[in-house]
């Protein structure tokens, strides 16, 4: 699938915030490396953004729709829990941000009334079930403040999956 020139620019955009937050967390960065990363002009970050915090929730959407993709993708319940478990503790951006901004951290992890977590809930639902999306999601929104090793990942997708299943 070829992507309009528009798109490119945003992806690359969103792309380019996400590293620069993996090296110097959110409050630090800044949309002019957030550009010159993307390798586009700042005044294109401003075609598309009106400012950082809409660039902010527009990765932060982005992101959530690309772990849902993964998640769907997967052949099985448990291979999902394991892609979102190593995505969500190996992330560089969530990393970081831990460190030099546990206040954006904390209100992330603070499940309310914005409308992408209506988003969330609707995609963990489609994925996992209604009686098992919010046990899914409390696993998931620990593993940012606490990440969890690969073959911890791996351990408790198991546990959880077999949990699951026998809920149903």
């Amino acid at each position: 699938m070829t992507l309009a020139p528009a798109q490119r620019s945003r992806t690359a955009i969103l792309s380019g915030a996400k590293i620069v937050i993996g090296e110097v967390g959110s409050y630090e960065s800044n949309m002019v490396d957030i550009a010159a990363r993307a390798q586009v002009s700042r005044a294109t970050v401003y075609n598309h953004f009106a400012d950082k915090e809409e660039m902010m929730f527009s990765l932060l959407e982005s992101e959530i729709l690309r772990l849902a993709d993964l998640a769907k993708s997967a052949p099985t319940p448990k291979e999902a829990l394991l892609i979102l478990s190593r995505e969500i503790s190996g992330d560089p951006a969530l990393r970081k941000m831990t460190v030099t901004d546990p206040t954006d951290i904390a209100a992330f992890v603070t499940i309310g009334t914005h409308p992408l977590w209506a988003v969330v809930q609707e995609l963990l639902t489609k994925i996992f079930g209604l009686d098992n999306s919010s046990l899914v999601l409390h696993w998931l929104l620990g593993q940012v403040a606490s990440p969890l090793s690969p073959a911890e990942s791996a351990h408790q997708a198991d546990q959880l999956s077999s949990a699951l299943n026998a809920n149903n």
